[in-house]
């Protein structure tokens, strides 16, 4: 999720005023003019090609009323809320009393996981809920009116960012009160364990034993056990379970996410936050080249694009575990056309695949210090493979600085951090070419404290390990048994690494355990059975 790149996008469109749908205040009050973003008054474009089975029969007369607005749940499952906000408005426009049509478009203009609620998403959200309440007795079921009405504790007319916490307790209370009512209810459910989910972190590790966590995964758990393709549900649970120590419990309704709406790029994406951390990297590619081609589909208006650098970065990073060159570095290079100064990722991968020559013949530095750090930590390395240690030297010395002295971040890591973590890499290997192998040794055990450090991020900003480099110093070293340690716990990091097993072998090997040698080296034959990269080592 990348929420600081994308967002809504709605603090940044035009907008225009359209008149308010009734007097919200009270009965006789004067309507209130409310704001909506320039075009949301034309006509939404349905996507056949892009939607997947689900659909909520609610109270309507009209046949694309139903239709719009089944689009606009798949769409709100999919994160991409505007889109739903669209749709929603769109079937209220085929049935004007249909009230979880407005329910539905209040819905959109809430806080979700990856983005909260703006100044003027607040009016927007109650005069939505106010009309879906006014039609509610007519024109809407018992579970619909339930629905509508826990919604209605959810929003007020004006923003108040100090009191959204208390609000969105409430609804979580009032949703608790409707889940109780309806158990069954796959809608209900989903929602439901979506407002626990908005009062908890969303970043960082989630501790599996905590009560609101349990709490939130027994909801989710109920649910997909009802449907386990239920899109909704199954997105909120692999963020659920991703965090924590078991993110193996998502894997059975993953496995059916990306299907379920198939046109929707974050949907297809999905998986591979439970396959990068259970090492299903072979998964986790297929799943991002599905979503990234979604994303290209899009300007075809067959799908809906939701994150596409997001998609990209974690192909990239699959693909590097996967052995993938190819792939790794064209993502890369994709990365760097969709984000400014993203082509950073393209010399990180080609260092990956050692690609030096290539990384010498890129002549367009990012802007940024923690992306030129990473451009010149990858420059200074390939200059060292191509045996000039005092260009190295220099970039190293530029990387160092950069980390002692910037103050910026990239998705959440500080500059001392990261570029930390590459500079003690860059530094072990020019130490380790003069010799000084046990100066190496710590240097990358430094880096290694800083790397484990580093907040969960999904994916990890790095698309290596510094344990890569240690594993391969220590086997020169023979230092057997310590060379095992090290790419067993890189193997705890990520599972089924191709370039981790293989250094486990080796450390086995020299140890003359050949019995587990060779169970390790099957394991390192399927994780590296769609690489395109021959390996003699963890590095390059």
């Amino acid at each position: 999720m990348e929420p600081a790149c994308t967002g809504r996008f709605r603090a940044i469109v035009a907008t225009v005023v359209i008149s308010s749908l009734s007097a919200i205040a009270s009965p006789g009050a004067k309507a209130q003019e409310v704001e909506y973003p320039a075009g949301f008054d034309e006509e939404a474009t349905y996507y056949p090609q892009a939607l997947g089975p689900l659909t909520r029969p609610i109270t309507t007369s009209s046949a694309e009323a139903q239709k719009f607005f089944d689009q606009g749940v798949q769409m709100m499952y999919a994160f991409t809320p505007l889109r739903a906000a669209r749709s929603f408005r769109q079937a209220q426009r085929e049935d004007p009393n249909c009230a979880m049509c407005f329910w539905g478009e209040a819905w959109a203009w809430g806080p979700y996981l990856n983005g909260g609620m703006g100044r003027d998403d607040a009016p927007r959200a109650y005069e939505n809920i106010m009309k879906a309440k006014a039609l509610a007795a007519e024109h809407a079921n018992e579970v619909e009116r339930a629905l509508i009405e826990a919604m209605s504790v959810r929003y007020a007319m004006e923003h108040d960012s100090e009191s959204r916490r208390e609000m969105d307790e409430e609804y979580a209370d009032a949703m608790a009160e409707v889940y109780q009512r309806f158990p069954y209810d796959v809608e209900v459910g989903t929602l439901y364990g979506e407002s626990l989910m908005l009062l908890e972190p969303r970043r960082g590790r989630w501790d599996i034993e905590k009560p609101a966590v349990q709490k939130i995964h027994a909801i989710l758990e109920a649910t997909l056990a009802i449907d386990i393709k239920h899109p909704g549900a199954c997105h909120l649970y692999v963020h659920a379970t991703e965090p924590t120590v078991k993110p193996e419990k998502a894997e059975a309704c993953a496995d059916h996410l990306g299907a379920s709406i198939p046109g929707a790029s974050h949907i297809q994406h999905m998986p591979s936050h439970t396959y990068n951390r259970v090492g299903r990297w072979g998964d986790a590619v297929r799943a991002n080249l599905d979503a990234w081609h979604s994303d290209l589909r899009a300007e075809h208006d067959i799908a809906w694009a939701i994150y596409p650098s997001h998609n990209l970065h974690m192909l990239l990073f699959a693909a590097s575990m996967d052995g993938q060159g190819a792939v790794a570095i064209q993502a890369g290079r994709d990365y760097g056309k969709t984000v400014r100064s993203g082509n950073f990722y393209e010399a990180m991968t080609m260092l990956r695949f050692g690609r030096f020559e290539e990384i010498l013949e890129l002549d367009d530095p990012p802007v940024g210090v923690i992306q030129r750090g990473f451009w010149d930590f990858a420059r200074g390395y390939a200059h060292l493979r191509d045996i000039d240690a005092n260009r190295a030297r220099f970039y190293l010395e530029k990387v160092k600085l950069a980390a002692q002295t910037a103050s910026g971040s990239f998705r959440g890591h500080s500059a001392a951090d990261l570029l930390g973590v590459v500079a003690g890499i860059l530094e072990a290997e020019i130490l380790r070419a003069e010799d000084e192998n046990e100066r190496a040794v710590e240097v990358l055990e430094a880096a290694i404290v800083i790397e484990d450090g580093l907040r969960y991020d999904e994916p990890e900003p790095l698309n290596f390990s510094a344990r890569h480099w240690l594993g391969d110093l220590l086997l020169e070293m023979e230092r057997y048994a310590e060379a095992e340690a090290v790419y067993e716990a890189a193997l705890e990091d990520h599972p089924m690494n191709g370039w981790s097993l293989f250094g486990l072998e080796a450390a086995l090997r020299a140890q003359d355990r050949m019995s587990e040698a060779d169970e390790v080296n099957k394991l390192f034959e399927e994780a590296w059975a769609r690489s395109d990269t021959w390996i003699k080592a963890s590095i390059f």
